[in-house]
Parts: structure tokens; sequence; C-alpha cells
């Protein structure tokens, strides 16, 4: 009998403003990241798009959503759906 190690990994978890919902299943989502210039230590943003699979189409634009990484969906999909975030 052969005792198998199961391996637990932390699916990454982002959250982002959604900017499209023109696609079937799918929004893109701008996450906004602030980073610091390692010599001068001015502080600047930069932004990336996340294809993100919806089925229930439940995002609509503008809202904040959380998504977490999964298996390939499709080529370019990556992530899926998880929640609105309620803005307080």
């Amino acid at each position: 009998m052969t005792n198998k190690k199961q391996t637990i990994t932390k699916k990454r978890r982002l959250r982002g403003v959604v900017t499209s919902i023109a696609m079937q299943k799918t929004a893109v989502v701008r996450v906004d990241r602030r980073l610091q210039h390692p010599k001068y230590g001015k502080y600047y943003s930069v932004s990336k798009k996340y294809a993100v699979h919806d089925p229930d189409n439940m995002a609509k634009i503008g809202d904040l959503v959380e998504f977490e990484e999964c298996r390939p969906i499709s080529r370019q999909k990556r992530w899926r759906f998880v929640s609105t975030i309620a803005v307080a």
C-alpha cells in the first residue's frame, strides 16, 4: 500500500474593475497596482487586463470583482469569476 502525498496549492485571487462584458461568458477585468521605482522611490501605477470566465454573466461594467486562477478554459481565459465586491 503506497501513501500518496497530496499537494494543496493555494490559488491566486485578484481584485479589479470590469471594463468590458461584450463577449459571452467572459468579462474583461482591469487590475491596478502601485509600484515604487527602485532608484527614485516615486510611486506609479501599472494596470493589466485579464479575461475572466463568468458563466452566468453576473458581472456588470464598473463592478469591483474578485477572481481566481484556474485551469485553462480557452486560449486567453485562465481566471474564474468568484464574486462581486460591495463598495461602501
